[in-house]
């Protein structure tokens, strides 16, 4: 029997609408959002994406009138994400820090456009490569740690150069974080930031991006294990945060989202530094797949998702449901 019943009702809190907004411990807005797009090279282009139902790729001057609608309801910030022409692969690379790229380009007229916008650039190599592997690799498919940070770093260098606020590596190697932001102080781009994917697990979830950015027929049966984390482990994560604190990282992520909140959680608890993560494509897929058969709905679904992102205590959320998002905020 309870014995402080019934002077504790748990439920007198719960009773009406007013008193459990004053008491709910966690809030979540637009503010929290950071919305991934993929850019496709020429004009008056869009793609739909099949593996990401109601998703698509765009042409930049596709794109700036959706962005341009989206920052006026309060999008604080963007990451992209290229789609390279096969023409443009190669063995090593050299495409990613073409000052005249595709990302290049899209980030000055974005900055031109939205200069309060925060853009967010993707370094690493998977586009770029033959391989679809995040990096440079050797004979045997091996990625290579040290040549790839130095392509790496001069992708990050010509991020900066054409404007973006945070370039963010997503690639895994040893190190990288402390020679990007070398290379960045050095040539004075103090404020640039730097958005580490500090744990980075090998998901099975990120099929559905990978033909998106259309690198999933050259990586094939090959597998990126050797460089992003096992998904069954969870010290290591702390080890890998700490290292990127310490080279320099201004803010990290955790990928993927809701299945690895233990993480985010664990980190959040453990390090004073911002925390984001990303509800990648195939959490995206899952969700748009079930309310398109009717089997959940979709908008009550999603809004409690990004709850639980910020419950496990995330600053912000990469979600390709951004625009969704909004529009039901708007709403409420």
């Amino acid at each position: 029997m309870n014995k402080s019943y019934p002077n504790t009702r748990m439920r007198r809190n719960r009773s009406s609408k007013f008193i459990r907004n004053l008491i709910r411990e966690t809030s979540f807005s637009v503010d929290d959002l950071i919305y991934p797009v993929f850019i496709l090279p020429g004009k008056n282009k869009e793609e739909s994406i099949d593996s990401m139902p109601g998703k698509k790729r765009y042409s930049i001057d596709k794109l700036v009138p959706i962005i341009g609608k989206l920052h006026k309801k309060g999008l604080n910030a963007i990451a992209i994400f290229p789609v390279i022409g096969k023409t443009k692969k190669s063995k090593d690379a050299k495409e990613s820090f073409n000052p005249k790229g595709l990302v290049q380009g899209a980030v000055k007229l974005l900055k031109k456009e939205f200069p309060n916008l925060g853009i967010i650039t993707d370094v690493a190599l998977d586009p770029y490569t033959l391989s679809g592997h995040d990096g440079i690799v050797n004979k045997d498919g091996y990625v290579l740690n040290d040549k790839t940070i130095e392509v790496l770093k001069k992708q990050a260098l010509s991020h900066a150069q054409a404007g973006a606020d945070i370039v963010a590596p997503s690639d895994m190697m040893d190190g990288r974080v402390l020679e990007i932001r070398n290379i960045l102080e050095k040539n004075k781009f103090h404020n640039t930031k730097i958005l580490s994917y500090a744990a980075k697990y090998a998901s099975n979830l990120y099929g559905p991006f990978r033909n998106a950015v259309d690198s999933s027929n050259n990586i094939q049966e090959s597998s990126k294990e050797t460089y992003q984390m096992d998904f069954a482990n969870i010290s290591e994560a702390s080890l890998e945060v700490n290292l990127d604190i310490d080279e320099g990282a201004d803010m990290i992520i955790i990928k993927p989202g809701l299945p690895y909140l233990d993480i985010v959680s664990k980190i959040k608890n453990k390090f004073s530094i911002p925390v984001f993560s990303y509800h990648v494509s195939g959490e995206y897929s899952m969700i748009k797949s079930a309310s398109l058969n009717n089997y959940l709905d979709e908008e009550s679904v999603v809004l409690e998702t990004m709850y639980c992102f910020k419950r496990a205590g995330c600053n912000a959320v990469l979600t390709y449901y951004t625009p969704e998002i909004i529009k039901w905020l708007d709403k409420k």
